[in-house]
């Protein structure tokens, strides 16, 4: 999922995908009417947000800000522990699969959408079916690429879907429903806490439009009253939420909307929001003094990239050569010890260390600073046109400062010209990044979907992934795609994740992207809430937070 301020907390190992029957079926919540005996009863909140970039409909929701709000309106299949970040059960009772290939998934009893509607199996096949129908153009789009059918809906660029349902969903009654892959995948499970696998009720199928500004969830919370883009997104407890799964303690919550987090972090200070998971650079020196266990701070599942438009523009950015030479030119211990303060570590692979398969310092030269040898390797590929490089970020979420450390140091070691081009909002990057309209070099970071290395490669750098996911630089290398497909079908986890790191090999010798750091969770709350807890994907488990 595509990041747009800071990132997420830490996780220990995910179940590995031949033990996903060992992991926990539960999800650490406690029930709750709520109020208990420690918590004041009720009570209303604000936290810090931004502007999602689309409507909020959970199948064409790929970045964090829409994410966070879809969590505590939708609940899926499958959570994962707050704690060690294992898949567990929620809506499904059952996820049970003889071969990695034909899945069948029974739901619980009780999970009701907020109009009262209930959740059925057909409320996930629907909602699958939508979000895999190129025509809609929807984010997840390429999540449902593995299920049997899904070319039919998805035949490609130029192309028209062939029928309106995959071939691989069946729906046995209300509670049962199976999955039929194109190939067996051993971590399909893992995959089904994602935002795009969220049910859908009726309603959405009726009035698309209204459903975006106030969408009708299954989850612990409900939308109160419509989007007020720029501004704020209200939500309240949703009464009928079943009470073993988590019903939330609070009465309402609202997401305050800010552009600068200087402004969101003095509204923190002065008690007019209550919990930010996203802090300004300039508060690093002293938000600990201030906050004190109040403040989070631990290691999250985000990488933070520079990346390259390689198919809008192969002239300055096409040679690996080139890329590499900016990423040893990057001097990543300098950046996360100055600019971040330590909140965030150098990257030394394009996987996070928190996900099993990440090998330190996998990338070994290209992400070590060496200016010399940055050097000679810049002038033997011949540089970029005009000598000039620009770098475009957004604007909203505090990455000025160290985009503009990268820039004077590439200008300071490849003697080259940057300019800069921010952004306003993230989703305006994002926009023109996917419709060609931006050029030059950019920022971009990832946090996992769900526990799996194959979440750091196939949703940014694979070809399905550049009209339906997030693949903006358009790279595209067969060999990588073989070793995905390999991977996928490995019959044990040693054999998948063997070939998942060959497939990261590759992307470590041509560096579409540069991993320049990892994330730490910076996330600060105010004495009158408690159980503040921030997951791997840098969401607030809103649920269980209680007044103080």
């Amino acid at each position: 999922m595509r990041l747009t301020k800071t990132m997420r907390w830490t996780a220990l190992a995910a179940c590995t995908a031949l033990a996903i029957s060992a992991c926990t079926t539960g999800s650490g919540k406690k029930s709750s009417d709520g109020a208990n005996a420690s918590g004041k009863k009720g009570g209303s909140i604000s936290i810090q947000s931004g502007e999602p970039q689309h409507g909020l409909i959970p199948q064409n929701t790929a970045e964090s800000e829409g994410a966070q709000v879809l969590a505590q309106v939708f609940a899926g299949l499958v959570e994962y522990d707050r704690k060690t970040n294992e898949p567990g059960l929620r809506v499904a009772e059952s996820i049970e699969t003889p071969d990695s290939k034909v899945w069948t998934i029974k739901l619980k009893d009780g999970y009701t959408f907020h109009n009262g509607e209930k959740v059925t199996a057909q409320s996930f096949v629907d909602a699958w079916n939508w979000g895999a129908n190129q025509d809609n153009a929807a984010e997840g789009l390429p999540f449902f690429s593995k299920i049997e059918g899904s070319e039919e809906l998805s035949p490609g660029k130029d192309k028209k879907p062939t029928t309106d349902k995959l071939k691989g969903l069946k729906v046995i009654d209300d509670k049962t429903f199976t999955v039929t892959l194109s190939a067996p995948f051993s971590q399909f499970k893992v995959m089904l806490g994602y935002t795009a696998f969220y049910p859908l009720p009726k309603a959405f199928f009726q009035d698309k439009k209204s459903f975006e500004e106030s969408p009708i969830g299954n989850g612990p919370f409900q939308m109160d009253g419509k989007w007020e883009h720029n501004q704020q997104i209200k939500i309240k407890r949703y009464e009928n939420f079943p009470e073993a799964n988590g019903k939330a303690k609070l009465d309402s919550v609202t997401f305050k909307i800010y552009d600068k987090l200087e402004t969101a972090y003095n509204d923190l200070r002065a008690n007019n929001i209550q919990i930010t998971n996203k802090l300004p650079i300039s508060a690093m020196g002293t938000v600990k003094g201030e906050f004190g266990d109040r403040y989070i701070y631990k290691p999250e599942s985000g990488v933070g990239f520079i990346g390259f438009p390689i198919a809008t523009n192969p002239t300055a950015y096409g040679k690996p050569e080139i890329r590499k030479a900016i990423s040893m030119a990057i001097d990543r211990d300098a950046i996360t010890k100055t600019i971040f303060s330590g909140t965030r570590v150098p990257a030394d692979d394009f996987i996070s260390p928190i996900i099993p398969g990440y090998r330190k310092g996998a990338m070994g030269d290209a992400a070590k600073y060496d200016p010399a040898k940055a050097k000679a390797l810049w002038e033997t590929a011949g540089g970029v046109p005009n000598n000039t490089i620009e770098l475009g970020y957004n604007a909203d979420g505090g990455h000025k400062e160290w985009m503009e450390a990268v820039g004077n140091q590439l200008k300071k070691n490849l003697g080259v010209e940057v300019t800069f081009k921010p952004f306003e909002k993230f989703g305006k990057i994002l926009d023109a990044l996917g419709d060609k309209q931006f050029a030059g070099a950019f920022r971009m970071a990832w946090q996992m979907d769900y526990p799996s290395m194959e979440n750091y490669l196939r949703p940014i750098f694979s070809k399905v992934a550049i009209e339906n996911g997030s693949n903006y630089g358009g790279y595209v290398n067969e060999q990588f795609e073989s070793l995905l497909d390999q991977a996928d079908q490995a019959k044990s986890v040693e054999e998948g994740q063997k070939l998942y790191q060959q497939a990261d090999d590759i992307l470590i010798k041509e560096l579409p992207y540069i991993p320049v750091y990892t994330y730490m969770t910076s996330a600060a709350y105010t004495k009158t809430v408690k159980n503040v807890v921030v997951d791997a994907q840098n969401r607030i488990d809103l649920a269980n937070v209680e007044l103080a």
